[in-house]
């Protein structure tokens, strides 16, 4: 693991833990059991959250593949339900501060508790059915650099492993095959973590089925997964992986940009080498924007943020970048940040969309 990794995970859990602190009190008060059950009830929303540990440390990879997913995505799948669980009570707490919401609401009470199951269970069968619909956006490039069209298709934060696997990949590919595409561009973060069920499932084989060639450059979770391991598999998948280079496509320069994981990634005015020809950038994650503009590119595609995954993470992540989601302009540089085709842990899209991008350029 790199320290900076350790240093995130650290601060991923503190925040869960202490809202699941606050979210058991509220459940110890509120179910209308005796001590027993209200026991177990705590120890299946503990024992729920720890599964995610699991994952993150990727014990999961010791277990059958079925009970391995199962952990994989009920771990993961807790932590969006505890911060939705958490913003419940917290209003219910305001509500009671302002005396909107009277005590009995709160204390033994099966009416709360059947709302709270309901509109949780079907938060989140909406989130998950939302996040298995596919958005297509469409973007229109015209630049006097090309000679005749060029179709793009452009995706990102694939994940692929325990939640994401074969068979929704294949989906995927044929999504992207039936656009028919020039050329295929991935942002990064393919692989989700562990190796391990894309060995077993041999998923790059679906790589082989995609109808144009796939250039890739390198996310955050191709390090975590252990960046020999993915440069194998890109290897395997017949992706041209970019990495601090360029490749020429007909009037495209590709340019490919290592993650900034790597600390020690060359800078992009070092890439670029000539503005003649049409340059896009594969940058996973959107951090200075102003290097693309001063270095000329004509268009970057990143991903990396998943647009929050759920609200209001969007908020946050809003905030953080100076964009998180969509088209942007900086000058004569056009830049589309994705949410991403796959996602990270739990299937879950609340004000957030899955999506592939299709760009057709032409003069």
């Amino acid at each position: 693991m790199y320290p900076l990794m350790n240093i995130g995970i650290v601060a991923f859990l503190l925040l869960p833990l202490a809202a699941l602190a606050y979210i058991g009190w509220h459940v110890w008060c509120l179910l209308p059991l005796n001590w027993i059950w209200r026991v177990v009830a705590l120890v299946v929303m503990a024992g729920s959250f720890l599964l995610l540990l699991a994952s993150v440390w990727r014990t999961t990879d010791r277990l059958p593949m079925p009970l391995a997913t199962a952990v994989y995505e009920t771990g993961t799948s807790s932590l969006f339900i505890l911060l939705y669980l958490f913003m419940m009570f917290v209003v219910l707490d305001l509500g009671r501060l302002v005396h909107l919401v009277p005590r009995s609401l709160l204390y033994d009470n099966w009416l709360t508790v059947g709302t709270i199951a309901v509109v949780t269970t079907a938060l989140f069968l909406y989130g998950n059915l939302h996040y298995r619909h596919k958005y297509r956006e469409a973007l229109t490039l015209h630049s006097e650099k090309v000679s005749r069209p060029v179709r793009l298709v452009m995706v990102s934060d694939l994940h692929l492993g325990y939640h994401n696997q074969r068979h929704e990949l294949a989906r995927w590919v044929d999504l992207i095959n039936a656009e028919h595409p020039d050329l295929i561009l991935i942002a990064g973060d393919i692989i989700d973590g562990s190796m391990r069920p894309l060995r077993e499932q041999r998923m790059h084989e679906e790589f082989h089925r995609l109808q144009a060639p796939v250039y890739a450059c390198l996310g955050n979770h191709e390090y975590y997964s252990g960046e020999p391991d993915a440069q194998r598999f890109y290897q395997d998948a017949g992706i041209h992986l970019l990495r601090d280079s360029a490749a020429t496509v007909g009037d495209l320069t590709i340019i490919g940009r290592d993650d900034r994981t790597n600390r020690h990634r060359k800078a992009l005015k070092k890439i670029i080498t000539s503005h003649s020809r049409y340059t896009i950038l594969l940058d996973h994650q959107p951090y200075h924007l102003e290097q693309a503009e001063r270095a000329g590119v004509d268009l970057q595609f990143s991903g990396h943020t998943h647009h929050g995954q759920v609200w209001p993470i969007s908020w946050v992540t809003d905030a953080i970048y100076e964009c998180a989601f969509g088209s942007h302009q900086r000058g004569a540089t056009r830049y589309y940040i994705s949410s991403g085709l796959g996602i990270w842990g739990g299937k879950f899209r609340i004000g957030t969309r899955s999506e592939y991008v299709v760009a057709d350029l032409s003069r």
